[in-house]
């Protein structure tokens, strides 16, 4: 799938290096304002957005995403040589590669991650259903052997299971150590995160794209600031506090644009919100009652709360958005303008008891919270009781892991290379979405080979979406950040990353 985004600036702003090879190592810092303190940097334990953002600069994995969003090499050297029947992959690993440590990066390193990754890890545990065995096959190369064909794998493979020194592998970690082109340095909560450049850093080869190809620390430093106050992070752009401000309010716009010191940026199709429903604990246990949230709720008009002009955002039932090899609008149901009586009866037919719906969201995405507003009048107009809970991001992130502590939380998600790897897909990912249907169409999924058959087989994964209702998708987002105007070489990315980019004198 490919990706598309529209910087709202002039291209020589923002694309002011011109090229990686003329680009030379800096002594400045590059300073981002964040949308909150991250709650670890364990990328296996806790995949979100600002955990990712940060982590990929310090970590790397076998496999990343380039700008069609499929998977390429990074600690890889290689594609997979993959057996006949799909069952064993053999991945070769590049040499001379060290971690921040000075130690050797090799096979066992790979396979100490990997079952650490598939053992805490929401993708890594369903993975880890389907592998028969990890070995290493040599220093340089491991390989997995599979039960059954899985054709997710390599996507998986390129987000979370980050790879880090064998022997710093632990069920808690204590020790941030990685290949990647920035080490940590320190880190004090709720006031900043420290990189500085990695001088043995060992590069992939190619062209840029997307997260793909060549990487080079050209700043001394990456400095993440949590700024949960979205206005402040404005202001903090427009003064020069910050070198690139992310997740801004769309309001703000035209004050980045004509400010002079920096330049917004918007990302078409960045991503889709939604509301996911817990099916473990609690009464949207009930799928006709989930089924009665999604009658009732009008995605228009929570998108048009959150994003204020439809510049910024476009509704569609679809999961994947219009251009995309994966959009369909197979299986869609209750999905609309909001029906409240239509809802009402449903509530009825359901026995529905009156118990409050706990409606979890944070503020530091304002429109996630704008979202949760809108969805709580829809709601309670046909007749739900709702308990708006606003927390921030990390104490969200942290609850809803607990099934007792919430029915709905709202988020966001982008649109990955796979739709199998859409979180709600996972069975352990918050709001336990299993149910045999799912379960039988994932597996048609995965058995797979052709990119028709898999277009085929995702089109009734969605329609036993709507069906058993996990979640309601409100829609697709454009979203805005800043970038200051001095600053080089900054190419927008969904976790927008700070390698290759000069940052001001």
């Amino acid at each position: 799938m490919k990706k598309t985004f529209l910087i709202a600036t002039l291209a020589s702003a923002l694309a002011a290096s011109t090229g990686l090879a003329a680009a030379q190592a800096s002594d400045g810092i590059l300073t981002v304002a964040t949308i909150g303190e991250p709650p670890t940097l364990d990328a296996m334990q806790t995949p979100t957005d600002i955990v990712l953002m940060i982590d990929q600069h310090i970590f790397e994995t076998l496999y990343t995403y380039d700008a069609q969003w499929k998977s390429v090499p990074l600690l890889a050297a290689a594609m997979p040589e993959v057996s006949e029947d799909g069952l064993i992959y053999r991945i070769p690993l590049r040499e001379g590669v060290k971690f921040h440590d000075g130690s050797d990066f090799d096979a066992k390193d790979v396979v100490a991650s990997l079952t650490r990754w598939m053992a805490v890890n929401s993708k890594g545990k369903q993975v880890a259903g389907i592998v028969e065995s990890l070995t290493e096959d040599g220093a340089n190369a491991v390989v997995v052997k599979l039960k059954s064909r899985y054709a997710p794998l390599l996507a998986t493979l390129s987000q979370a299971s980050i790879i880090l020194p064998s022997e710093k592998v632990a069920d808690t970690l204590t020790e941030f150590v990685g290949t990647g082109p920035y080490a940590l340095k320190e880190r004090k909560p709720d006031q900043y995160t420290q990189l500085v450049r990695f001088e043995d850093y060992a590069s992939p080869e190619g062209e840029p794209s997307n997260y793909a190809g060549k990487r080079e620390a050209i700043a001394k430093e990456v400095r993440f600031v949590p700024v949960p106050d979205a206005n402040t992070r404005v202001e903090g752009l427009i003064s020069g506090q910050f070198d690139y401000a992310d997740s801004l309010p769309v309001s703000a716009f035209e004050r980045v644009e004509a400010s002079g010191n920096a330049k917004p940026v918007i990302f078409e199709n960045a991503g889709w919100a939604s509301l996911n429903m817990n099916m473990q604990q609690g009464p949207l246990t009930n799928k006709a009652l989930r089924q009665a949230v999604q009658v009732a709720l009008n995605p228009s008009d929570m998108m048009l709360a959150a994003f204020s002009d439809d510049r910024f955002f476009s509704v569609d039932a679809s999961l994947f958005p219009t251009g995309s090899f994966w959009h369909t609008e197979a299986g869609v149901a209750r999905y609309g303008e909001g029906d409240p009586e239509a809802a009402a009866k449903l509530l009825e037919e359901a026995g529905y008891d009156g118990t409050p719906i706990r409606l979890m969201t944070s503020r530091q995405y304002e429109f996630h919270y704008k979202i949760g507003e809108v969805a709580k009048a829809y709601l309670e107009a046909a007749g739900f009781k709702v308990d708006l809970q606003v927390v921030d991001w990390a104490t969200l992130t942290t609850r809803r892991a607990d099934p007792k502590e919430w029915d709905i939380f709202i988020t966001h998600s982008n649109f990955p290379g796979d739709p199998t790897t859409i979180n709600t897909i996972t069975d352990s990912y918050p709001g336990w979405y299993v149910s045999d249907q799912k379960a039988k169409a994932v597996a048609a999924y995965m058995e797979a080979t052709s990119d028709d058959d898999k277009l085929k087989a995702w089109e009734a994964i969605q329609t036993v979406i709507y069906d058993d209702a996990p979640l309601f998708k409100v829609g697709n987002f454009n979203a805005v950040a800043g970038v200051a105007a001095t600053v080089g070489g900054y190419t927008p990315t969904y976790w927008p990353h700070f390698w290759n980019v000069t940052p001001k004198n």
